[in-house]
């Protein structure tokens, strides 16, 4: 039961032309119009949340699935019809995207790399990262760096070195006072 407002909840659950009291607060019950109080991605998003967050810590599917307050056969089964693949794929491929970035802007070497991002063998890293990725990343990692970084596109560039104010917006407040 929760107690609202005569002026919101009564006037759908009145009939029309019904009269009532302004200011009378009365008790409705919102079971029949909220099916679930919390919505079950709600929770999936919290394991997942966690995965973004927390990528190179030890995690598990049981840990994700106590993070989702579900078990882990459930959390597996909604986190995949959710998001289209398993919370193991999920974490996977958050820790190679990272190694990605890594790689490409450090100079740490692939076996740094891969503890960094959480991996506990090199191993496992390297065939994760090859089927990811396409290649493996020893090669990746020489790809970027020995190439010039991208260019920067004109918009960033401009974006970037325009000064905090406008001085033409200075000058035509400066001369309209004078």
């Amino acid at each position: 039961m929760c107690v609202a407002g005569l002026e919101s909840a009564s006037a759908q659950t009145d009939p029309p032309g019904a009269k009532r009291e302004p200011g009378r607060w009365e008790l409705i019950s919102l079971s029949s119009a909220v099916t679930d109080a919390i919505p079950v991605y709600i929770h999936l998003l919290r394991a997942k949340d966690l995965v973004d967050r927390e990528y190179a810590r030890q995690l598990d599917v049981a840990a994700l699935a106590r993070a989702a307050h579900a078990s882990t056969a459930h959390f597996s089964r909604s986190f995949k019809r959710a998001f289209g693949e398993t919370p193991h794929g999920y974490l996977q491929r958050r820790r190679i995207e990272r190694a990605k970035e890594l790689l490409r802007g450090t100079e740490l070497s692939v076996t740094e790399v891969s503890l960094e991002v959480g991996f506990q063998s090199l191993g496992s890293f390297s065939r994760g990262f090859r089927e990811l990725v396409g290649t493996p990343p020893s090669e990746y990692a020489r790809r970027w760096r020995d190439t010039l970084p991208p260019p920067i596109p004109a918009c960033f560039t401009l974006m970037y070195t325009r000064p905090l104010a406008s001085s033409s917006f200075r000058e035509a407040d400066e001369g309209g006072r004078g």
